[in-house]
């Protein structure tokens, strides 16, 4: 049979288009289904109508691929009719198997591999370009999509898919942090450290955070009144518990403002300091962090004193200490206790042993075991399994420490030396 050549080139016209049509539909598959979820969500919060578009298309993905997957079968099937019609007329049997061939390559290069891989490389420019061409066809070819639907869910009902259960996407904390990992370069490393911090709250107790037992600044009401009002009046903080000899012994929390007023009106007194205190806020020691931020936003409180199991003080923690495990230290001062942090130009720290291990990895950078114990003096007891004397050295985690002073039977003070732990050898595998 032979055809005209006005007809030859049509046919071969529209083999052409029919096969670009076929990298359309490829590529909008790939495009639409790459798009990033929350991206999307975020640019049609923005106003964007190529996200809007494709937001409404990906609402019913069912739809969207019957469209999709009806117009390239379509054009797949023409373009093969067209090219069987045509070599039928030129070539014999062997003729049509060979351009049969052919155009299987053609089809699977040019309107498969090479669409999806452009569309895969770039989702959005792909998804928004193609989202209002999707939509007229949709509504062009609604009744067929609408009954290919209808037979294709109902055949998966029959192998037990639920379709009404479709569960919206929810990021874990895990996948969550790594999102902010991968961040890098579109947020600056100061804020990524700082979301990432956040995200760890959940993984720290108060206990990690604390000020220790022996680190609480408050008032003995056993002291002179001359001490009394100098340990008020000299505090840098805004609250100090009251008690008598001891903590454990507690009569409750000074806020120092109304003490200054008292003492300024000329009418103080430790009966008059009595009737200042408010009641103590305490929480157990193993509160994870995340969770004591919002007890002190719920109880209004900024402090509160850690208890173990059997309700003993084991220390203090603050709405301070809990922010700065998301910020850092709020001044240039690394901190305003009793522990101390002391670098050496060697690179070595002069640390006392009271200072939490936090702490000491968070200013001097470094790679502590915080799993454990606590504080530095906890860290080096449990490592040696007796109470150290002066002069003695441990190794812990590749950090050589020497135990500089002692007093009834605690750490006072230690140097601490960088990491001297081996790198590994990447040659040995």
């Amino acid at each position: 049979m032979l055809f005209s050549e006005h007809f030859i080139e049509l046919s071969l016209l529209g083999l052409l288009l029919l096969i670009l049509l076929s990298a359309f539909f490829s590529a909008s598959e790939i495009g639409m289904m790459s798009l990033n979820r929350y991206r999307l969500r975020h640019l049609v919060r923005q106003g964007h109508s190529g996200a809007k578009r494709a937001e409404t298309l990906l609402k019913r993905p069912d739809r969207l691929l019957g469209v999709i997957l009806i117009g390239n079968t379509f054009a797949n099937i023409l373009a093969s009719s067209f090219a069987t019609m045509l070599a039928s007329s030129w070539f014999d049997q062997l003729g049509v198997l060979i351009v049969t061939i052919l155009l299987t390559l053609v089809i699977l290069i040019f309107a498969e591999i090479m669409p999806k891989t452009v569309a895969a490389l770039y989702p959005e420019r792909t998804a928004f370009a193609t989202a209002l061409p999707l939509r007229f066809l949709l509504w062009l070819l609604y009744p067929l999509v609408w009954l290919t639907n209808v037979i294709a869910n109902a055949s998966l009902r029959l192998f037990g898919v639920k379709l009404d259960k479709v569960k919206s996407e929810k990021v874990s904390i895990d996948e969550l942090r790594t999102i902010v990992h991968e961040s890098s370069g579109h947020i600056s490393e100061q804020h990524q450290e700082m979301l990432l911090r956040i995200l760890n709250l959940e993984h720290v107790t108060v206990e990690d955070v604390m000020s220790s037992r022996s680190e609480i600044e408050g008032i003995d009401l056993n002291a002179s009144m001359s001490t009394i009002i100098a340990n008020i009046v000299q505090t840098k903080h805004n609250r100090l518990p009251v008690y008598y000899r001891h903590i454990d012994d507690l009569k409750g929390i000074l806020h120092v403002r109304e003490a200054i007023q008292s003492i300024a009106s000329n009418k103080f007194s430790k009966r008059s300091l009595l009737r200042l205190l408010k009641p103590a806020y305490f929480i157990p020691e193993t509160t994870p962090l995340h969770l004591q931020l919002l007890q002190f936003e719920k109880e209004r409180q900024r402090s509160a004193l850690v208890v173990d199991e059997y309700g003993d003080i084991q220390g203090l923690v603050t709405l301070e200490d809990i922010l700065a495990e998301i910020v850092g230290e709020f001044t240039s001062e690394r901190f305003t206790t009793a522990a101390e942090i002391h670098p050496q130009s060697d690179g070595s720290a002069l640390v006392a042993g009271e200072t939490n291990l936090r702490e000491i990895n968070r200013v001097m950078e470094w790679d502590l075991p915080t799993d454990g114990p606590k504080t530095l003096n906890g860290l080096i007891v449990e490592q040696l399994e007796t109470i150290p004397t002066v002069g003695v050295w441990v190794h812990i985690e590749g950090y050589p420490i020497e135990v500089l002073a002692m007093k009834d039977n605690i750490v006072k003070l230690a140097r601490i030396l960088p990491s001297q732990k081996p790198e590994k050898d990447e040659s040995i595998q």
